[in-house]
């Protein structure tokens, strides 16, 4: 005859195995799934450097149109130092178009990279020195337009960008990005 205590015994073994069984299944689906999920983290990480590649190649793309350049060549030369000579050129409408053609370039830029949607790192490489230039030579005036106007914000991600590219430069003086200007305002000299 069969004890009850084996019987017993052999019950809670049965039970102890499967307790057992269910903790090898269950820590064996946790690695599982912790290993698709670090890949799909990857693989998001991938698509999203992807996606900001693809998103500044396609401002820099417009950078390099014809329109986009023929602007630029016409803004390169306005003379843009006080308030009368802004104003004179807003009643200019192709010279307003060319100077606002890059001056929006570079709030749509700033914008980008102010959000992380873009890597101050590629801009810089790509684009440095236009973005210096443009505010070195602009961004006075700019500033007076500002006060003029009772426009604070007028071209502040363009200016947010100019600074975060000459920030870059300083930290980076391989690269030689950074304007002279920005640098002697770092630095104190000359």
């Amino acid at each position: 005859m069969v004890d009850l205590g084996e019987v017993q015994t052999a019950y809670y073994m049965v039970a102890a195995t499967g307790v057992l069984v269910a903790a090898i299944y269950y820590i064996m689906n946790m690695r599982a799934s912790r290993r698709s999920q670090e890949l799909a983290q990857k693989t998001q990480e991938q698509n999203l450097v992807t996606r900001q590649a693809q998103l500044f190649m396609q401002l820099y793309q417009t950078s390099m149109s014809k329109d986009f350049m023929d602007s630029n060549y016409r803004m390169a030369r306005l003379e843009l130092k006080t308030i009368e000579d802004y104003k004179k050129m807003m009643n200019d409408p192709i010279r307003y178009r060319d100077f606002h053609t890059y001056g929006m370039w570079l709030e749509g830029a700033g914008v980008l990279v102010k959000e992380g949607l873009i890597d101050i790192r590629t801009v810089s490489l790509l684009s440095s020195g236009l973005i210096v230039w443009w505010w070195d030579y602009y961004g006075d005036m700019i500033l007076k337009v500002r006060n003029e106007f009772g426009f604070p914000r007028f071209m502040i991600e363009a200016e947010y960008l100019a600074k975060m590219v000459n920030e870059y430069g300083l930290s980076h003086p391989e690269l030689k990005i950074a304007s002279d200007k920005a640098f002697s305002e770092a630095t104190g000299k000359m």
